[in-house]
């Protein structure tokens, strides 16, 4: 399944600095930035209730068509490159937009997807996921969902590595073939601690020996 949906995304040209940007927020928008290999980086406003929503792990690598009233914006279609958001409220402060040009080829990271469980897990092994994703170049028309892999059969101390993914002709990968993507290791037991022998150990309340000789009475 690719991710070739034309999602509208509200955007307008803004004015830039610090003093914009917070009036943009009493707004309930966040400011943006547009930039592509056709078109001039672009300050841009976008309505912060669809930042919040496309902001979503679901919506990565999706297709956006910019509505707006500029019609310079208008129509361009863009990919959400990366999205900073408040590190204790998780609202979205900004994001990058790149306009593509659907005849040309880009770069993206795509999630990988781990099927089943591990022979080695079933013989009390523990799973390891190295990676996450991995990048590719292709057409935005063609950008995959996802990449599944199947781990029924990868037993204990084995590896997968990136060569192991189908990946279809019409996509070029860009992350290394050679690098592993997951393992099965075998769990590692705590080995006893172990006391010295001969050891006696000291009674509590015990008189303390006498460093000295007693005197004789005269």
């Amino acid at each position: 399944m690719t991710k070739s949906e034309n999602i509208e995304l509200t955007a307008e040209p803004r004015k830039t600095g610090r003093h914009h940007s917070r009036a943009l927020r009493r707004q309930m928008k966040i400011p943006a930035i547009l930039y592509g290999p056709k078109v001039e980086n672009t300050p841009l406003t976008l309505l912060e209730k669809e930042a919040v929503k496309y902001s979503h792990h679901q919506y990565e690598n999706t297709i956006f068509v910019i509505k707006s009233s500029d019609p310079k914006l208008n129509g361009l279609k863009v990919l959400k490159k990366s999205i900073e958001t408040h590190p204790l409220t998780h609202r979205p402060l900004h994001m990058d937009l790149y306009a593509i040009d659907v005849k040309q080829t880009v770069r993206v990271h795509v999630e990988i997807k781990y099927v089943g469980k591990s022979a080695g897990e079933r013989e009390g092994g523990v799973f390891n996921a190295l990676r996450r994703d991995v990048e590719i170049e292709c057409l935005p028309t063609e950008i995959p969902d996802s990449f599944e892999i199947s781990i029924e059969n990868l037993a204990l101390n084995q590896t997968l590595h990136v060569s192991d993914l189908k990946i279809p002709e019409n996509i070029k990968l860009i992350t290394s073939p050679e690098e592993a993507l997951c393992t099965v290791a075998e769990v590692q037991e705590e080995a006893p601690t172990e006391t010295a022998e001969g050891a006696t150990p000291t009674a509590e309340g015990s008189p303390a020996e006498s460093s000295g000789s007693d005197q004789d009475k005269k």
